[in-house]
This record gives C-alpha cells, structure tokens and sequence, in this order.
C-alpha cells in the first residue's frame, strides 16, 4: 500500500488552511495544519511531510526566517512560498532561504495542485536517483537535482536560445526559481548566457546549450 502524501500547510489565515485541505483532501492528500513559524517546525520535525507550504507574512517570525529553519532540518523537501509581493528583492531573500518555488496569492486551486504535483514527481525522481547511484551533483540551499534535470531536459528539446520567461512556462517553474537553476548551470557551464539586445527596449538574456 502506498504511501498517503503529506503536506505541510503554515498560514496564519485559518481559511485559508480550511481551503487547502478542501482542496488537497480531494487529490488524497493529508493536509497538516501550522498557524505560525514555530507551531508549524515542530510538525514537521513530528511528521516529516513530503513538502511545506509556507506563508511570506504572518505574525512573529516571517516566511523567510521558518523557510531557514526548515532548511537546517531538510535540504531536500520541496518549500513553496505563498506570497502577495512579487519584487524581485522577496524572490532572492527566499531564494538565498532556500526555498524551492513561489505561488502568488490569491491562491488558484489548479496553479496550485500543478505545482504541488511537478515538485512531487521532481521529489520521487530525485529519490530514485538517490537510491540507483550516489549523486555527483552539489546542489546550492533549496536546489534539487531533480529539478535541474527538468530544466535540461527542457532546454535539449527547445532548439534555440530562450528567456527565464519561455524556460519557466516549458518547465512549470516560477520565475525565480527558474532563473536561480539556470544561473547555477551556466556557472556549471552546462549553459551559456547570451544578451539579446533586439531592435527596441532592454536587452533580454537567453539560455542555451554550449
């Protein structure tokens, strides 16, 4: 018998919890509940889910410092950060966290359960990975070597040269996240960067295989 998938929800906002595990109970998964930072660090030390959703702002400690206080407990359980802001200073704060992927608020039930199911199969490729051979790869906090197969798998198919923009909407990822795996392959040098400066407006930066 399979294992039930657990996650891990910490919101302050109590209706939001009740939605999510609505919503969660109708895809058959468990649905753990966390009013705040610590409440929410004690389950998953208790319970060991197979991913957290953690909310940016709640009272007390913030999103950032519970997604760090995860990550010393785990490195490989996906963290998914709900957040309303969507500055680029927030996404690298979370990022340098060690979270794994952001949803935006309001919460959209099929963005959601998409994402929650591309870092569910990224989590049971990486144990297989795990389990066939030891790993060579070293993934910086938050990084797993799952997801880093998702993007190279997606930039072998996709021809030309292409945007964080294009990579995320191939992969599922969000931006951030996206951008912060491909900065980690070109610095791997499994990828380089070019600048497209174009006819008009900024120049756009784009990926491709050496």
């Amino acid at each position: 018998m399979s294992k039930t998938t657990t996650i891990l929800c910490i919101d302050d906002d109590k209706a939001i919890r009740f939605a999510l595990s609505r919503l969660f109970s109708l895809q058959g998964w468990q649905c753990l509940e966390a009013a705040d930072s610590d409440s929410g660090v004690r389950l998953f030390e208790q319970e060991q889910p197979d991913m957290v959703l953690v909310d940016y702002h709640m009272p007390g400690e913030n999103g950032v410092e519970t997604v760090r206080r995860l990550r010393r407990l785990s490195q490989s359980t996906p963290v998914i950060v709900f957040t309303i802001e969507s500055s680029q200073q927030t996404a690298d704060a979370f990022l340098e966290a060690g979270a794994t992927d952001f949803a935006t608020k309001p919460i959209k039930a099929p963005d959601i359960i998409s994402r929650i199911r591309l870092h569910l199969r990224m989590l049971e490729q990486q144990r297989e990975l795990q389990r066939e051979e030891p790993s060579a790869f070293r993934p910086e906090k938050g990084m797993s070597e799952a997801t880093m197969t998702l993007v190279m798998e997606y930039m072998r198919t996709a021809g030309n040269a292409r945007t964080v923009e294009e990579i995320a909407e191939g992969t599922g990822l969000a931006n951030p996240t996206t951008y912060r795996y491909l900065q980690h392959l070109v610095r791997e040098k499994r990828l380089i960067q070019q600048v497209d400066y174009g006819k008009v407006g900024r120049p756009k930066q784009r990926y491709r295989i050496p």
